[in-house]
């Protein structure tokens, strides 16, 4: 069933891991996916090829989100091919950084990851729905750290506690407009973003896993589809863990 047709759909940081998997879902499901990328240039164009050569629909558009003066920028290019959104997907992040504990962090550290995860969600979202038609959805990707008392993740997980904040509000304040907000929060996943970690913590949270895996990008990709579907309707101001039972 084509779920999404006649969408557009934003997916920043899309060109591998979990927001590769969200747009080929999304493109799948039938949206038009617009692919963001800042680095990874080969990987977002080979997958924007891929879903077309598929029968989907995809572009992509390069901006580097942790700089403000970039993002009007790109909502402009946008704007030249797609005068409405209506699904944002809040994807880009940096990762944690090798795991900085408080003692050992630093300035540079702080600001590469309050900058991206933080500031530059806050500031593609207000772009977004300033351009979204009335009844859009917004969900940002957060994370289960929130949840943790892991050593280290006090930065990366402060980033993300601050997206479930906003998720909530946002709900409230772009309710009149049907504009649902929710956030999906994954486990630890098949990604680049993993290899941050030491083994024997990936050893571990695989071990307590109740369904004794790690998750995948296809899996966080489910539940994006659901709440950026029809059947998401009625859902919003949600923080939901997509974990495998870990959280």
């Amino acid at each position: 069933m084509v779920r999404l047709a006649n969408k557009v759909a934003l997916v920043t940081g899309a060109g591998r891991g979990i927001g590769k998997g969200i747009a080929e879902r999304l493109a799948s499901d039938g949206a038009h996916v617009i692919i963001n990328y800042s680095r990874s240039s080969a990987e977002a164009e080979a997958l924007a090829a891929d879903i077309r050569s598929k029968g989907g629909a995809a572009s992509t558009v390069c901006a580097d989100l942790s700089d403000l003066a970039a993002i009007p920028a790109m909502f402009e290019s946008i704007a030249r091919e797609h005068p409405q959104l209506d699904i944002l997907v809040n994807n880009a992040g940096r990762g944690s950084g090798g795991m900085p504990t408080l003692e050992a962090s630093t300035p540079e550290q702080f600001e590469a990851m309050m900058s991206l995860n933080m500031r530059g969600l806050f500031f593609v979202t207000q772009a977004a729905v300033r351009m979204m038609r009335d009844g859009g959805r917004v969900i940002n990707i957060s994370s289960t750290t929130t949840l943790a008392r892991v050593p280290g993740l006090s930065i990366y997980a402060g980033t993300k506690a601050a997206v479930e904040a906003f998720t909530r509000i946002w709900a409230a304040e772009l309710a009149p407009r049907r504009i649902t907000v929710n956030s999906v929060l994954p486990g630890i996943t098949d990604t680049d973003l993993i290899s941050n970690l030491p083994p024997e913590v990936v050893r571990s949270v695989i071990e307590s896993m109740p369904l004794g895996r790690i998750g995948t990008p296809r899996d966080i990709a489910g539940v994006v589809a659901f709440l950026a579907s029809e059947d998401g309707d009625w859902m919003t101001g949600q923080n939901l863990a997509a974990a495998g039972g870990s959280a």
